[in-house]
């Protein structure tokens, strides 16, 4: 089963993943596609350790996010990858364009292949203003189609809202 939890900072979407995760019964191993570069980070990476179990695995890739599901994905085992907007703006800031294409086209092509149960956690970012920048307009927007083409493959969508899982798509929770 696939499934995309989107929510805005602070809603309560990772919370959300996790518990799906833990629920789901299967071995679990967490994707973690952040690169820490300042503290304010360091410090959610650490508030996100804390939470999960110390049965869970840990992956950090912050790139090459199909290799590293295809290379785990397995019928006994949930994969929860936390989070895709992080891994959008690390293929951002490389500034290869074809890097980004060839990676996010990567992901959406092996979704239908992977067995087990895979959770996306993303930020809902296009619900606010335009942005004034090139770099934050672009962002929103590939973060926007990165979402509705993810939501066209996922079996169950859910959004967050103040801790609330608001399910957009398939079996409400």
């Amino acid at each position: 089963m696939l499934q995309l939890i989107l929510g805005g900072a602070r809603s309560g979407k990772s919370r959300l993943a996790e518990r799906l995760a833990t629920e789901s019964g299967l071995d679990v191993i967490y994707i973690a596609t952040s690169q820490p570069v300042d503290g304010e980070l360091n410090q959610r990476v650490a508030l996100h350790r804390q939470r999960r179990p110390d049965s869970w695995g840990l992956i950090e890739e912050p790139l090459e996010l199909a290799r590293v599901l295809r290379e785990n994905a397995a019928v006994d085992r949930c994969l929860l990858v936390d989070c895709l907007t992080l891994w959008l703006t690390n293929l951002l800031l490389l500034d290869d364009p074809e890097r980004l294409t060839g990676e996010a086209e990567a992901l959406l092509d092996c979704l239908s292949l992977l067995p087990g149960e895979i959770i996306f956690v993303s930020n809902e970012t296009g619900l606010g203003v335009v942005p004034l920048g090139e770099l934050t307009r672009r962002y929103v927007d590939e973060a926007g189609l990165l979402h509705q083409a993810l939501a066209e493959r996922c079996q169950r969508v859910v959004l967050t809202v103040a801790g609330l899982p608001l399910t957009l798509k398939g079996s409400a929770l």
